[in-house]
């Protein structure tokens, strides 16, 4: 039986679920999810990431680690955390990278958090012969330090998803998962009757608002884990940097967008990330956070530009691939205005590369 119809199956007999819980299943069902079973990466699969653009992405993100490192104090153990890793690309390319600090290396405890199973093989093909060994943890809440941390997290939060409400002439609903009488899969409203967390911001009838809960509580764990003993929480993504009303909801396929409910399992679904909802988690919390930068603007601080020029000196045929992974990463029609980075950081006084 297909995720499909086994959805079908659980909706009618427990009823309509909520739109968080319908992209939980999608991407993380055992039997079928695409995350459990399927995650195709790359320009030949569904999406491509910013690792996978270009080795410079990664790079730059060792060199952020190892100088975050050294403005730690350059601790003698320290936890390198990377947050759903991929195929393993951006770690791989940040370790050569750092390898120009021979200490840093010396220090680290790699520790990827992935709960898929096809991308830890995937992970430990890519570091096979790195001279950092890894671990594999399944879950961030389940990781506890005991030394500063450094974690990256790239596109994490979008995989994180949302409650959806809507504004409607009759007061707010949620925007559920339901089946329609031929058996499909399809949105509808469950009214609300209890009180909920309101926006603080004006949205119009029939305009949806998203409650990211789960990229709150991701917000909270890095608070908590860099309070421990230090440190810094990268992350990057694709989202919004102030609140707003809208339906993030979007399915990929061969890199073009799909009904989200057209084929569970088969698709990546995301939402996009929540920062402010993120960052107002982690100072709750108690941490210190850096305010939202776009990608590109990020990525020039780290010296991209220096990087993506010593690489066209060095092999002067690739010189105009190199321009438009270049490009890619940093233009404002690109990703380099959409994607937002910020930071999760402590001790207060430390000041956090790139910001």
């Amino acid at each position: 039986m297909s995720l499909k119809d086994r959805l079908v199956r659980d909706i009618r007999e427990s009823g309509p679920i909520t739109v968080a819980d319908y992209v939980t299943r999608c991407l993380h069902d055992p039997q079928d999810g695409y995350y459990a079973t399927r995650p195709r990466l790359g320009a030949g699969g569904d999406f491509i990431t910013a690792p996978l653009v270009s080795q410079m992405f990664g790079e730059l993100i060792g060199l952020w680690a190892l100088e975050t490192w050294r403005r730690l104090g350059a601790p003698d153990r320290i936890h390198l955390i990377e947050v759903g890793p991929g195929d393993g690309t951006l770690i791989s390319d940040a370790l050569r990278a750092a390898h120009i600090d021979p200490a840093f290396v010396q220090a680290l405890d790699l520790v990827l958090i992935e709960p898929s199973g096809p991308l830890r093989e995937a992970q430990a093909r890519m570091l096979a012969r790195s001279d950092v060994e890894p671990r594999w943890v399944r879950a961030l809440e389940a990781f506890e330090p005991d030394a500063p941390v450094i974690l990256i997290a790239n596109e994490v939060l979008d995989c994180l998803p949302a409650r959806q409400y809507v504004r409607t002439e009759d007061g707010w609903a949620e925007r559920r998962v339901g089946v329609d009488e031929a058996g499909e899969l399809m949105f509808g409203h469950a009214r609300i009757v209890d009180r909920f967390a309101r926006p603080e911001f004006e949205v119009a009838v029939n305009q949806v608002f998203e409650i990211a809960g789960q990229q709150a509580t991701f917000g909270t764990v890095c608070a908590e884990l860099v309070k421990a003993h230090g440190g810094a929480a990268l992350l990057i993504d694709y989202g919004r940097d102030r609140p707003e009303a809208g339906d993030t909801l979007q399915a990929l396929i061969r890199h073009e967008k799909v009904d989200p409910l057209s084929r569970p399992g088969e698709a990546d679904v995301t939402m996009w990330a929540d920062f402010p909802a993120v960052m107002a988690a982690a100072v709750k919390a108690g941490a210190d956070v850096t305010g939202c930068r776009g990608q590109g603007d990020f990525l020039r601080s780290l010296g991209i530009e220096a990087r993506a020029a010593r690489l066209s000196e060095g092999r002067p045929e690739a010189e105009p691939v190199i321009a438009r992974q270049l490009a890619r990463l940093t233009a404002p029609d690109q990703m380099g205005t959409l994607f937002k980075v910020a930071c999760v950081f402590w001790p207060r006084s430390l000041e956090v590369p790139g910001f």
